[in-house]
């Protein structure tokens, strides 16, 4: 999560993000799905799901996270 890329692309789906969420919010929107994968499904699409869930509860945003492949071998 320290590499530079890493730090780039969390910078940018945190960007991205806040951007888009006033604007579901404007129009009505109740729920937002946000997905993230990777090639394995154990490592960095975890970490980085846990980090947008914890970036959007310091908002206030009421947010859940679901691990779908992490038990996958």
């Amino acid at each position: 999560m320290q590499s530079k890329e890493t730090e780039g692309f969390k910078n940018r789906f945190t960007d991205m993000v806040d951007y888009m969420l006033p604007l579901y919010i404007r129009e009505g929107k109740s729920q937002l799905v946000i997905s993230v994968g990777c090639t394995g499904g154990h490592h960095r699409s975890v970490a980085l799901a846990q980090y947008m869930h914890d970036h959007l509860v310091e908002k206030g945003i009421r947010a859940s996270v679901t691990h779908r492949d992490i038990a996958k071998d």
